[in-house]
């Protein structure tokens, strides 16, 4: 049969290797690679890529899509570090949003605050008689008005959550910041489902346009404080409006134990339809180094560099996670830990340990996000257990966020451990990519431009620990085959005959041009299951 579709005149990554093949789809799927003349006929549409990129579509393990996309809409901080700036974008969007009840948005970063820490009554300046309620870019703080901590009842008597901490003033007085748990306590209004599914509609039209075509969402049916989402892929998926393929990570909800493992069954079955699939399960171990709830095997650091009791939060019992792991994996679900600080690895991987020992081998292909700190004596275990470093590589940079709040609050010895992607990929670790969008971009070129050169594009600073850099190559795979092995999409992530044509074609070459110039390229065209779904 003659292709709908033949790619021609450029270069393709495989997946694994750079060719000069050519392409040819034929009813979504990829029907040839190399000499494909003889599959062109009258009717295909063929595309001379002029010296340009094919590559299988990105994929991004480990993403918040929904959140993303309804953060666009609302009052939007990011892209700025400048608190003036914040004040005209705050203020204009409660001018613009009058009959709002409440101000709701974030991206703020801590590096714009002293200590990272800000002031309520910063806000107060330009709203004070609506509540304000702004995440900062981790989602793992958020930075309120006086309002707001008024509405919530929130004064100097109110205790930290055990999941917490109320930034406070000498006095005792909370000053607008809320760590973590603590974010809980202001009752927020709940989103409703039209601005869900809007949020996922813009979600998903914006990572089409970075060349992703598939994903998996790291916060399904979630609870502890977080939005459920869930209904709003469920909507899309039934409607046929949902054009990625996605994975839906069912949330672990820390307050209750394995008897919510009925639950998420039946939440599997009932949220599988059409391209939306939830067997993976999403256990949140541990919190973020800048707030010192990343869980260390070695304590944080005091302002005067002196060591502390602190050694951040467990989540979720240690001592309970391995059964609950191995109960899980026994099931067929994925793990999918959010395991940040190098304690919270090593709880991850002895989880996925028991998980091996009580069930014997399994392909349930358990991943670790975040990565930050990594022991060395764990390094080889990733390969040893089947375990998939899911890496945020664009974090792994200088920046004041690095420099100003974290380094210097790092047991000196945890911080040349940060990122380790080099050292696990050398010990055979299986990669792959994500962005945890709205964290920080959802762009794959800006994650794997950092992964190869250690800093962000067009930025001044020094590569971070230039000797766990990748190549090219292994960058780009751990975003295309790496993510797809994640997500269980074994027939995409590369470019073969019978796979399908989940692929992206990029502006350039990024293999041929200079490394420093990877975070130059952009999308040209993304297409799923051979039809487009963005043209640049």
């Amino acid at each position: 049969m003659h292709a709908d579709l033949v790619f021609h005149g450029g270069t393709l990554f495989t997946g694994s290797e750079t060719t000069t093949d050519s392409v040819a789809v034929q009813a979504g799927r990829i029907t040839g690679v190399g000499d494909v003349r003889d599959l062109v006929g009258p009717a295909t549409e063929v595309i001379d890529l002029r010296g340009r990129l094919l590559l299988p579509g990105f994929q991004d393990a480990h993403v918040h899509a929904v959140m993303g996309g309804i953060e666009l809409g609302q009052c939007d901080l990011t892209g700025t570090v400048d608190q003036a700036e914040y004040l005209r974008r705050i203020a204009d969007y409660a001018a613009a949003n009058a009959q709002a009840e409440w101000i709701v948005g974030g991206g703020w970063s801590m590096e714009s605050f002293p200590g990272g820490v800000p002031s309520k009554t910063l806000i107060d300046q330009v709203v004070r008689d609506r509540p304000v309620y702004l995440m900062n870019r981790d989602h793992h703080a958020a930075w309120v008005n006086s309002r707001a901590l008024e509405l919530a009842g929130i004064t100097r008597d109110t205790p930290d959550p055990s999941t917490g901490r109320i930034d406070r003033d000498a006095d005792g007085e909370p000053v607008g910041a809320l760590q973590e748990g603590a974010m809980d306590l202001v009752a927020v209004p709940l989103l409703t489902a039209e601005e869900r599914y809007s949020g996922l509609m813009r979600g998903q039209q914006l990572l089409h346009a970075l060349g992703i075509t598939a994903w998996q969402d790291a916060m399904m049916c979630a609870t502890n404080g977080y939005d459920d989402i869930s209904d709003a892929y469920l909507q899309a998926a039934r409607t046929g409006a949902l054009t990625a393929t996605v994975v839906g990570a069912l949330w672990w909800d820390r307050d209750r134990g394995a008897e919510q493992i009925d639950d998420l069954l039946a939440r599997r079955d009932e949220f599988t339809v059409g391209r939306l699939r939830c067997d993976s399960v999403k256990l949140m171990l541990d919190g973020i180094a800048e707030n010192f709830t990343a869980a260390m095997t070695e304590p944080y650091r005091d302002s005067c560099g002196c060591s502390t009791a602190n050694r951040g939060l467990s989540f979720i019992d240690p001592e309970q996670l391995p059964a609950y792991v191995s109960k899980l994996d026994a099931l067929g679900f994925q793990p999918h830990f959010h395991a940040l600080g190098d304690q919270a690895v090593r709880n991850a991987l002895d989880a996925v340990e028991a998980a091996r020992r009580a069930n014997g081998p399994s392909d349930t292909r358990p991943h670790l996000a975040h990565l930050q700190v990594v022991h060395p004596s764990d390094v080889p275990r990733f390969a040893e257990l089947g375990a998939v470093a899911n890496m945020q590589p664009y974090w792994a940079s200088h920046e004041p966020q690095m420099d100003e709040l974290t380094i210097p609050f790092l047991d000196p010895a945890l911080v040349g451990r940060q990122y380790a992607f080099g050292d696990l990929q050398r010990a055979g670790a299986r990669l792959a990519g994500g962005s945890d969008w709205p964290v920080s971009t959802p762009d794959p070129l800006q994650g794997i431009h950092v992964a190869v050169n250690r800093a962000h594009h067009e930025e001044d600073y020094e590569p971070f620990l230039p000797e766990q850099a990748l190549d090219v190559a292994t960058a780009v795979a751990a975003y295309t085959s790496g993510s797809a092995f994640v997500n269980h999409l074994d027939d995409t992530g590369r470019v073969r005959p019978g796979f399908r044509a989940d692929l992206v074609v990029l502006d350039r070459d990024i293999f041929a041009a200079p490394a420093a110039e990877i975070g130059d390229a952009k999308v040209a065209m993304t297409l799923v299951d051979g039809k487009v779904v963005y043209a640049g």
